[in-house]
């Protein structure tokens, strides 16, 4: 990685917000370290996006691996300088999304794998990171969370208690690792047609209820969501500290 260069570290980051937010950061003149687990089939689609970025400016590191392994984790921080981590964006989408009953009702592993993956992965890696001292002076934690947190959606409880645990790692994380000159804040996006939105249950009807109740009457999309996450990467966002920050055009207002 160029050590010249801010590096932003995106774990989830090869479709929806993750990979969004990569080509913004780029256009933004971060280096980009991006950890990604993508089919063969979406290979192709995805090396095309990274070399884009690439013929821009920004160097781009991938490893399409398991983030949620340890091993993935040491092996990706061998690839970092020390200092030079800007920005962690924690996009991870990985969950059950069982209904409560029936024959293929949710399960306590179920849950577990879910909360790990969507939850408290985010500060394994942030506590790797410090431990290796990869983060740069003022750096910046992010992570993705969703109206879920506190509504209710069928087949949505495991990623919805995922969300809350993440929140609530956020708050604290926001206050322990101000001494470190990081600042922590989550993103609650709106309604946003991803690969993974579209895997919940019922998916299309929720994102109709979603284009009548916003007051713009359409979707999140994922460049609105990345537009943020480069605006909390600027200095001028530093005071902006363990908070939910809503990215949907007000659509949870109603």
């Amino acid at each position: 990685m160029n050590q010249s260069k801010r590096i932003a570290l995106i774990l989830g980051g090869s479709s929806g917000l993750g990979l969004a937010s990569a080509e913004k950061l780029a256009q933004a003149g971060f280096d980009l370290c991006i950890v990604h687990r993508t089919r063969k089939s979406d290979l192709d689609a995805f090396q095309e996006v990274v070399k884009q970025m690439a013929n821009a400016g920004s160097t781009v590191n991938t490893h399409n691996l398991d983030a949620l392994k340890k091993e993935t984790i040491s092996e990706v921080l061998k690839t970092l300088p020390k200092g030079s981590v800007k920005l962690l964006l924690h996009s991870i989408a990985k969950g059950s999304l069982k209904p409560l009953t029936g024959d293929n009702a949710l399960t306590r592993e179920d849950i577990e794998i879910t909360v790990h993956a969507m939850g408290h992965s985010w500060y394994e890696w942030t506590r790797a990171l410090i431990e290796a001292d990869c983060f740069s002076e003022n750096a910046r934690n992010l992570a993705f969370t969703s109206e879920g947190n506190a509504k209710v959606w069928p087949g949505y409880a495991a990623v919805s208690a995922a969300k809350s645990t993440l929140e609530a790692l956020m708050r604290s994380m926001a206050v322990e690792y101000a001494e470190l000159g990081m600042s922590t804040n989550c993103i609650q996006a709106g309604a946003t047609e991803t690969p993974s939105f579209k895997m919940i249950p019922g998916s299309e009807i929720l994102a109709e209820a979603t284009r009548k109740r916003n007051p713009f009457k359409r979707l999140t999309t994922p460049e609105d969501v990345a537009n943020v996450v480069y605006l909390l990467s600027q200095d001028e966002a530093q005071w902006i500290n363990g908070t939910v920050i809503k990215v949907d055009g007000g659509e949870s207002l109603r």
